[in-house]
């Protein structure tokens, strides 16, 4: 008797401490500005780029995904492409201009001249370190390419020629990003440490982690500043005035075990972070306060990444066709509903 009395105080115990963590304390956002755009597919997407029209843009993701938008992402439309693997997955896009491409596995590079309206495959080197997963278009006849390995290659005839613009892959990595001067830096695939290279340089830079948590992924601020997400909901900035040291770690929700996936800067005071199960945090002070907008965990989807281009637009994509458009009025919207 005085067992099964022990393990029922123990199964109390544990119910109060799981309902505890599934309590966010994490303030709610004032308003929403995030609306819930309709997909014509269930497929994971990856990646968004727009050409020089705001107007025109690209979403890509699994199963050779490919959706094009001509109304600035109000709505989207399938385009199919003749491939010899129908499941490729297309990793990113990047446009300058009229000028595109796409990157994906395995060993997948499309090209286009014509805003899209027709693409080109142009083969890749068997002996190309890694597939590509990274695309940045960098003007007429340019573009820099990264791989799941951290080989980084750069066109300047169309993609005809690549050359290598580092000696040595780092390994497989988890996270891959580059800042607009750039930059890259790249997490290992089992999250333990992290890489970064700027042009110039003939190798990658290993860092060893700063905490005993694995990490999710890395970032760049527009001022040069790093970010980081860790397991476990945390993040960390970089020291703004050194480099190579780092701020304490936040922690501004504990029941986000299930991760924190991606972070981007609207402004340079603003910043929105999506991660797991619909999981959106937002700060208004570049980090120092934190708070959820609520609105979007009905999404019930992985948020991936997100994206914030110029003339004040954003989107979130994730899974299961998850597509989210940032609505910049919508702050003056709820102001003038409340009044």
């Amino acid at each position: 008797m005085g067992v099964v009395k022990s393990w029922q105080r123990i199964f109390a115990l544990l119910m109060v401490v799981l309902m505890c963590i599934g309590c966010s304390k994490v303030p709610s956002t004032s308003y929403n500005p995030w609306e819930v755009i309709s997909v014509p597919t269930d497929a994971k997407l990856l990646d968004i780029g727009f050409t020089d029209n705001p107007e025109h843009g690209f979403i890509v993701g699994s199963n050779a995904t490919l959706l094009e938008t001509n109304d600035g992402g109000d709505t989207w439309q399938p385009i199919s492409l003749s491939l010899d693997d129908p499941k490729s997955r297309f990793d990113s896009v990047s446009f300058a201009g009229k000028e595109g491409w796409i990157v994906g596995e395995p060993s997948l590079l499309l090209h286009t001249t014509d805003e899209g309206r027709s693409w080109s495959r142009i083969p890749l080197s068997e002996k190309l370190p890694g597939s590509p997963i990274a695309i940045k278009a960098l003007g007429e006849n340019a573009a820099e390419m990264a791989t799941n390995v951290g080989a980084i290659y750069k066109t300047t005839d169309g993609g005809k020629n690549w050359k290598a613009q580092v000696e040595a892959a780092v390994g497989v990595v988890r996270s891959l990003n580059r800042s607009t001067d750039g930059k890259y830096i790249a997490v290992s695939s089992r999250g333990s440490f992290y890489s970064t290279w700027e042009p110039g340089q003939n190798a990658w830079v290993p860092h060893n982690r700063n905490s005993s948590r694995r990490l999710e992924n890395m970032g760049f601020a527009e001022n040069g500043q790093l970010w980081l997400l860790a397991r476990g909901g945390q993040i960390q900035f970089s020291d703004p005035n050194k480099p190579d040291e780092w701020q304490e770690v936040q922690s501004p929700e504990l029941s986000t075990s299930w991760g924190l996936l991606d972070l981007a800067y609207r402004t340079p005071d603003e910043i929105w972070i999506g991660g797991g199960s619909g999981n959106l945090l937002r700060s208004p002070d570049g980090g120092k306060t934190w708070e959820k907008d609520r609105a979007v965990e009905e999404v019930a989807a992985n948020l991936y990444k997100i994206v914030f281009l110029p003339g004040d637009r954003g989107f979130i994509i994730g899974d299961r066709g998850v597509l989210l458009k940032y609505q910049p009025n919508a702050e003056k919207a709820a102001q003038s509903e409340a009044a």
